[in-house]
C-alpha cells in the first residue's frame, strides 16, 4: 500500500470515530459527493443525501451541511444516482495480466469487487495469487474460491475413476490450504473436465472441508444446464448441486444460472422452484446470472463427449486415429452439435486470427469437411475458446431478473486486443441490465436492481462492511447519469467501454472520474469475510 493510501486509510479510521462521537462538530473529510440520489443497496427507495468519504471509508451519509460536513474535494453529483459499488458474483476478470489488471472494461460498468477462481478452476495458492495482486496492484477488489477441477487434476490428473482414500485426503489438504487462505469457498466446474468424471459425493466430501469454515459457499458451474452430454437432467443437475451444499452444510450459489437450449426455452422458473424450495426449508441458495444469450467456453467441451478426453489431449487424439473409437466420437459429436443448434451457433473467440470471429460451420466449408471432422482438426493442435450463440432464451432471463435471490455477474474477461471478436459480457452485463430492464422495459425496479448488484451480494458473502452506502463502510461507490446508462459492446465489436458511469471509487480513490478511467490501482484483495488480505498472511 503506497504512503497516501496508508495515510487516507488511518485518516477515514479517526473520521468514523469523530463521526460517531461528535456529529455535531464542523469535521473535514476528504470527498464530499453532494446532492445525489442515493440508493443504499438495501433495495430501498432512494434519497437525496451527501456522501463524505476519508480514507477508504464512508464517514457520513446526510445532509453535510446541516450536519458541518466539509472536505478537501467536493463534487457535485445533482441529478446523478449513487450507489455502492457493484459486486461482480462470477468474473474472469484477467486481474494477473498486464493488460486487465486495471479493470477498465468492469469499472465503467460500475463493478468495483470481482469473484474469481470459478467454475471449478481456483488455484489452492490463495495467498500466493492475493500476495501479486499487493505487490502489482489492481483496478477492483478481487475474492477467491479453490476449485474442484483444479485439486482433482493436481492429484488425479485427467483420469475418469474416483481417488482412494489416501487421494481422496489430498484432495481434502488442498481445499483445506486454500480455506485457510482465505478463500469464501469451494468452486465447482462440473460440467468440465476432469470435474465431469467426479461423483456427487466426491464433491461434498471436499465441501464438508470448506463447511469447517464458518460462512464458506460452494458456488457451482453445475453438471447439466440443459446442453450436456450425455444429458445428465437440467432439474436434477440443480438438485446435485443443493445437494451438494446442504449436505456439506455450506451456502450454494449456482454460476451464470438459466437453463441452455432450446428445448429449455421457458423452463427457468421450474429451476428456480427447487432453489426456492430449498430456501424455504432453510439451505442459503442463490443465483447469478447476466443478460446475454450466449454462452463462452471451450471447444473441446462442446463438441466431444468426456470420455473421449481421458487422460488427456494425447490420449484423446490417439482414440481420433483410432477408426472404430472414431465412428462412435463422430456419432455423437454431431449429437453435443444438435443440442447446441448447429455449427452455425459456434462461434470462434479465440486468439489465434485464423479462427477469431468465425463459426465451426465457416470453416468446416472452408476445408470441406464436416463440423465434426472440423472441430478434430482443430482440437489435435490444443483446444479453443468459442462462444455458442442463442443457447439462453430472453423470457428465461427476464424471468430470473424478477427473482429475490438473484445476483449479476459478468462471467466475463476481457482478452485484450489479440481477440477482436470474444462475448461483450465483460464490458456490458451490469449496464445492459439497467438499461434494458429497468429503463426500457420496466420490468424491475432501480432499487431492486441495485441490490441485486449490491447489498444482496456482500449478505450472501457474510460481508459486514461493503455492499451498502453506510457510514463506517468501505468508500466503494459508483456513480451513474442513469438516463445515458448503455451498453456498447456486441458480438460483433465487443470491445467497447458501457457509458453512463460517471464515477466510481474503489477504496476511496477515483477509479473512474467524469467517465474516464484514471488507471489507479486502489482494489484490495479481499479474504472470506471482506477483510483485506495485507502482504504475508
Amino acid at each position: 500500500m503506497s504512503d497516501r493510501r496508508a495515510t487516507r486509510r488511518a485518516a477515514g479510521a479517526v473520521l468514523v470515530l469523530l463521526a460517531a462521537g461528535c456529529a455535531s462538530d464542523e469535521t473535514r473529510a476528504d470527498l464530499l459527493l453532494t446532492g445525489g440520489s442515493v440508493l443504499d443497496g438495501s433495495g430501498g427507495e432512494a434519497v437525496t443525501a451527501d456522501v463524505a468519504v476519508s480514507g477508504d471509508r464512508i464517514v457520513f451519509v446526510g445532509d453535510a451541511a446541516e450536519a458541518g460536513w466539509t472536505a478537501v474535494e467536493t463534487v457535485d453529483v445533482t441529478g446523478l444516482v449513487v450507489t455502492p459499488g457493484f459486486i461482480d458474483m462470477h468474473s474472469h476478470a484477467e486481474l494477473d495480466s498486464d493488460h486487465g489488471r486495471d479493470a477498465r472494461a468492469f469499472l465503467h460498468q460500475g463493478i468495483t469487487t470481482v469473484s474469481l477462481g470459478l467454475d471449478g478452476g481456483g488455484t489452492a495458492e490463495v495467498a500466493a495469487r492475493m500476495d501479486l495482486w499487493r505487490e502489482q496492484g489492481i483496478g477492483v477488489n478481487g475474492f477467491l474460491f479453490v476449485g474442484h477441477n483444479h485439486v482433482r487434476r493436481q492429484v488425479l490428473g485427467m483420469e475418469d475413476r474416483a481417488p482412494d482414500a489416501s487421494e481422496l485426503d489430498a484432495m481434502r489438504d488442498l481445499v483445506r490450504q486454500g480455506m485457510e487462505e482465505g478463500a469464501h469457498g469451494l468452486s465447482s466446474g462440473l460440467f468440465y473436465l476432469p470435474g465431469n468424471y467426479a461423483e456427487t459425493e466426491e464433491v461434498i466430501e471436499l465441501n464438508r472441508v470448506a463447511a469447517e469454515y464458518p460462512g464458506a459457499i460452494y458456488d457451482t458451474h453445475d453438471r447439466d444446464l440443459g446442453a450436456s452430454y450425455p444429458p445428465f437432467g437440467y432439474l436434477e443437475s440443480i438438485a446435485e448441486g443443493i445437494r451438494i451444499g446442504e449436505e456439506a452444510g455450506t451456502k450454494v450459489i449456482f454460476s451464470h444460472f438459466n437453463a441452455q437450449g432450446a428445448h429449455n426455452y421457458g423452463r427457468a422458473h421450474e429451476g428456480a422452484a427447487l432453489i426456492e424450495a430449498a430456501r424455504e426449508r432453510g439451505v442459503e441458495v442463490a443465483g447469478a446470472h447476466h443478460m446475454y444469450t450466449a454462452t463462452q467456453s471451450n471447444l473441446r467441451s462442446y463438441t466431444v463427449p468426456g470420455w473421449a478426453v481421458v487422460g488427456g489431449q494425447e490420449a484423446m487424439v490417439e482414440r481420433f486415429d483410432d477408426p472404430e473409437t472414431l465412428s462412435v466420437i463422430e456419432e455423437q459429436q454431431r449429437e453435443m452439435l444438435a443440442i447446441r443448434g448447429g455449427a452455425q451457433r459456434i462461434l470462434f473467440a479465440d486468439e489465434r486470427p485464423d479462427l477469431n470471429g468465425r463459426t465451426l460451420e465457416d470453416l468446416a466449408e472452408e476445408w470441406s469437411l464436416d463440423p465434426p471432422a472440423a472441430a478434430r482438426r482443430i482440437l489435435r493442435e490444443g483446444n479453443a475458446s468459442v462462444m455458442n450463440l442463442g443457447l439462453y432464451d430472453g423470457e428465461n432471463l427476464r424471468d430470473l431478473a424478477q427473482r429475490d435471490w438473484m445476483m449479476t455477474c459478468t462471467d466475463g474477461r476481457d482478452p485484450g486486443p489479440t481477440r477482436p471478436i470474444t462475448h461483450p459480457r465483460a464490458f456490458g452485463s451490469f449496464t445492459k441490465k439497467i438499461r434494458n430492464l429497468v429503463l426500457d422495459e420496466e420490468l424491475i425496479a432501480l432499487p431492486f436492481t441495485v441490490r441485486s448488484m449490491t447489498g444482496l451480494a456482500a449478505d450472501f458473502l457474510g460481508w459486514e462492511d461493503r455492499g451498502y452506502l453506510r457510514e463506517g463502510y468501505a468508500a466503494d461507490i459508483t456513480v451513474l447519469d442513469i438516463e445515458a446508462v448503455e451498453d456498447l459492446a456486441t458480438y460483433e465489436d465487443p470491445h467497447q467501454f458501457s457509458r453512463g458511469t460517471v464515477h466510481v471509487l474503489v477504496n476511496g480513490v477515483f477509479a473512474v472520474k467524469g467517465s474516464e478511467a484514471t488507471l489507479e490501482l486502489a482494489g484490495h484483495p479481499l479474504l472470506r469475510g471482506g477483510v483485506v488480505h495485507e502482504p504475508g498472511q
